[in-house]
Formats: structure tokens, sequence, C-alpha cells
């Protein structure tokens, strides 16, 4: 059933103080990202009788102050003299909508599966992605039985996901009262200037990941499932490794050869695993802890189906996976930033397409260890925070959830027909 939603106040919500006025310098990163917001829901479940749950008036003011430092976020999509994605940051504000909702937290949140309903009803939606597009977004929801849903949609041509959550803690804890010192101790670091491309550039790699000719499956229809990784079965995964495997990496090679059985890929078929790997460490020097913008690089793990299904389960995988990600060094990010600039100017990059990934292949995106849950803006911790929406057939989140001692969740964008078989395969292995 629709959701019925009730816009209360729609405003523009300034920096507080004077920001820098300038246009921002965007990567090849960035300008490549998705010309799109990243739409997130927190849900925080109503307190015991209080006053001022949510007060629009104190995260209002919050706000304001929280785009002093992430004066970006304040800015609009833009382009410079040469026709490149620019950031103008003058200090127009950023949305903030006041809402009510007719629905009840549980009946959308006890079993929260993303869905455009969701998208729609809870995060602000402005026609295009395009210039002169808004750069962030946010919508403070009421429900009927008095919990609340923050919606967040922040571009992606800005920043990634831990640069968003790093905004959230900021704003957060301006919200609970902290000066600012205390809410970001750690200022963002909005300097692009590491991440330019050499003279010449050169791409010394294969990028697949970022070729169109790559993203050529046809669309297909896709439902989102959500699936529980216990401690139990996190642990018994984990002990089918190498020592030391990580979560991610353990996970991703179980989701991996539940879709190939679930599909029915040929055994001597390709099929790859789209992962994502933070290049903030693997830069020299590395870059800035807190970078305020995209630095997240795209790669293909390349094997054969036989390999998923009969090499040593999960383990093999697992230690494919990990070697793609340990290869990834500065030289590596290096090529990709070149071979980005060098696509670019042929015009042969285009928007990523997710629907069309192809049948044979998995994206799996890990946001473990990432601080979503800090987000207590003066009344509790969030109950579920995840994706609004997901972006086609093929894709996966791997999450935590708010007690570590619950184990994990995952998220998966799957055509219906293969569920069963994936489900079957996801618990009895």
């Amino acid at each position: 059933m629709e959701t019925k939603v009730e816009v209360l106040e729609s405003t523009l919500v300034a920096p507080s103080e004077q920001t820098p006025r300038l246009g921002l310098w965007l990567s090849n990163f960035d300008v490549t990202a998705a010309r799109t917001h990243t739409a997130l829901v927190y849900y925080y479940p109503a307190p015991a009788p209080t006053t001022g749950f949510f007060s629009p008036d104190r995260l209002r003011a919050a706000l304001a102050k929280a785009l002093v430092p992430f004066y970006p976020l304040a800015g609009r999509l833009g382009k410079d003299e040469a026709g490149r994605l620019q950031v103008d940051c003058h200090g127009e504000g950023a949305l903030f909508v006041v809402a009510t909702a007719d629905c009840a937290g549980e009946d959308i949140f006890t079993n929260y599966v993303p869905s455009p309903e969701v998208r729609r009803a809870f995060v602000p939606v402005v026609p295009s992605g395009d210039p002169p597009c808004i750069m962030s977004m946010f919508q403070v929801t009421f429900l009927k039985c008095g919990g609340v849903v923050l919606g967040t949609a922040i571009h992606h041509a800005l920043m990634d996901g831990i640069a968003a959550f790093h905004f959230i803690q900021t704003w957060s804890g301006l919200a609970r009262g902290l000066a600012l010192s205390e809410a970001c101790p750690s200022p963002p670091s909005h300097d692009r200037t590491p991440l330019r491309g050499r003279s010449p550039p050169h791409a010394d790699f294969d990028h697949l990941a970022y070729s169109s000719e790559y993203l050529t499956g046809p669309p297909r229809p896709s439902n989102t499932f959500v699936y529980s990784v216990s401690p139990k079965l996190l642990a018994d995964l984990k002990s089918r490794c190498a020592p030391g495997v990580s979560t991610y990496g353990a996970v991703t090679a179980h989701l991996w050869r539940c879709m190939c059985v679930a599909r029915g890929l040929a055994p001597g078929s390709d099929t790859r695993l789209r992962v994502t790997v933070n290049v903030r460490h693997r830069l020299q020097p590395p870059l800035p802890r807190h970078f305020s913008g995209n630095a997240i690089l795209r790669d293909l793990v390349t094997v054969k189906v036989a390999d998923v299904l009969a090499q040593p389960y999960p383990g093999y995988v697992a230690d494919t996976v990990r070697k793609s990600l340990d290869g990834v060094n500065d030289a590596h990010v290096r090529s990709v930033i070149d071979y980005l600039g060098l696509e670019s100017e042929k015009g042969t990059l285009q928007a990523a397409p997710w629907q069309l990934l192809p049948k044979s292949d998995l994206w799996v995106t890990g946001w473990l260890g990432l601080p979503m849950y800090d987000a207590d803006f003066g009344w509790g911790a969030p109950r579920l925070v995840a994706p609004a929406l997901m972006f086609g057939t093929g894709m996966a989140y791997v999450m935590q959830r708010p007690d570590r001692d619950d184990g994990i969740v995952v998220f998966v964008a799957l055509e219906p027909e293969y569920v069963k078989c994936f489900e079957d395969v996801f618990y009895n292995q």
C-alpha cells in the first residue's frame, strides 16, 4: 500500500556563517560517479514520553552549523568554462523538508526492504541529477506511531559514503549540543588536487569495470530481498577461509556462489565480481583521513564459474578477492585516474546503467566498519540505517546491524525466478 505523505515545510538551509565562494574542482572519480543522489533512510522508533522529539528547529539550526565546514553540500552542481563538472559553492543552501506519514514504523521497518515506494515517501527527489542540481536534501518524516524517519540524499558527484557519514556524525553531534570542534574534531578536506591526473596521462592497466562495454546485459526485472548472516553462519564461513579473512571477503564469496548456482551459470564460463575499494590510504602520500570527496575505486575479479563452485569453498574465492584488493596500490589508482580522464575526453564514458550488469556478474558493496549508526541527534541512535532503493539486478549491500552481536544483513537485488534457489544455497550452503 502506498504511504501517504504530507509535506509541512520545505526550506533551504544556508550555512550559519560565511563560507568560501568558489567553483570546487572535481576529480575524475567525482565526475564519473553516478550523477544522482545517494538516498538513505534512518529510522528512529518512538521514544518514551518526551518533549521536542526531533525538533525541526533544533535540526535546522544544527544543519546550518554543519554546513560551514561542509560548505559544498550547500552548493549546486555546475560547470566550469571548459564544460567540466564542478560544484558552485555560493551558499544557496541544502533542502530541508518536514513531513508526516500515515504509517507506523513497524509497518515498514520491522522487515525492511528498500523500494521505490520508500524512496518516494521518505527522501526528497529532484527531476534530474544534472547541473544546476542541488547537492544535498534532507527530510524528517513524523510517523503516526510517534517514530521518525530521516531521509538523506547527497549527490554522488560530491562525496562517497565515507564522507557522507562523516557529515552525519557532525550534524548529529551539533544537534546534541556539542561545539563544532567536538562534533567535528577532524575537519573535512575538500581539496581534490592530490587526485589530479598525470601529465601526460597514461593508463598502465586494464580497467574494464569502468568501460561501457562491460555493462551489456539486457534490462531484467528485479526484486530486493534481505538475508541475515547470523554470527554462527559468519563464523562457519570464516572457519573455512584462510586465517585473517575479512567479513566482507567471506560473505562476498558466499554470495557469489549462491548467485552462480541460482542462475545456473555454465561451469566453463567466466563470472565477474565487481568490488569497490577505498583508496584514501593506498595512495602515496595518502589522502587525509577525512577527505570529503569520492575516493572509491571500482575493480573486477574474474574467475571461471567452476572455480567458484568446485574449489575449496569459500576459502578459494575469498582469497582471490583479497589478492585483487591487495593489488590496488598507488600505481593502480593513478592508472585509473588517467584512464578516466582519457576516456572522458573521448566521450566513451557514460553514466553507469547498473540495470545492465551482465547476468553472469555480481556487484557487492560493503558498508562494514563505517560509522553508519553514529547518528544520535539527541534522542538515541537509529534502529536501522539502510539504502532507500537498490539500483539494479545483481547488486548487493553487506551491512552491519546496530548491535554487532546480531550479525550482519545483506540486501540483494535479484530476478524473482532465482530467489528460491538462492535462498536454499544461502542458508543451507
